[in-house]
């Protein structure tokens, strides 16, 4: 019998999916999840700065059409990292929507050898540059709903 469980690409992937599900962000919800030799490192979600207002309870802080309030999804995984001492390098990202210019700046410099990545968001010309600059490996994954059915979710949906 051919192996049921999902790959670990998507095994990751889906667990940004989930990640997202925590987003206080009213725009564009993203999870993030930091992955080293297989094993889950940190994980994030766009959203304020602890103990601050929500964009969901009092709506965005808007900057030149930028909600400044909110702290993406990827800067909360590797921060987490950084405020428990541990290494980013030579992880991977499994990120919902392509990283922004800053992220992928920031991920670039944390050590980030390959980002994959559900949806394309505002792909910038000069992140992916810089991500063939550092040889660093980008791939789009797909969410089929085989693969959210192969992850069992709705084993634990009380009915």
């Amino acid at each position: 019998m051919a192996d049921q469980r999902l790959d670990w690409d998507d095994y990751f992937m889906v667990q940004a999916a989930l990640l997202a599900a925590r987003s206080t962000c009213k725009r564009l919800s993203v999870g993030a999840v930091l992955v080293r030799d297989k094993r889950v490192i940190a994980g994030g979600y766009n959203g304020s700065v602890s103990g601050d207002t929500h964009c969901i309870d009092d709506d965005c802080y808007l900057v030149d059409g930028h909600c400044v309030r909110t702290i993406h999804a990827e800067m909360n995984a590797v921060l987490q990292c950084a405020k428990f001492g541990v290494s980013t390098d030579g992880a991977s990202v499994y990120v919902t929507d392509f990283p922004c210019l800053q992220c992928t700046k920031m991920l670039l410099q944390a050590g980030i050898t390959h980002i994959y990545y559900l949806r394309n968001y505002h792909n910038d010309e000069y992140a992916m540059r810089l991500i063939k600059l550092r040889n660093v490996g980008v791939t789009q994954l797909t969410l089929t709903q085989d693969k959210i059915d192969r992850a069992r979710l709705t084993d634990y949906i009380q009915k």
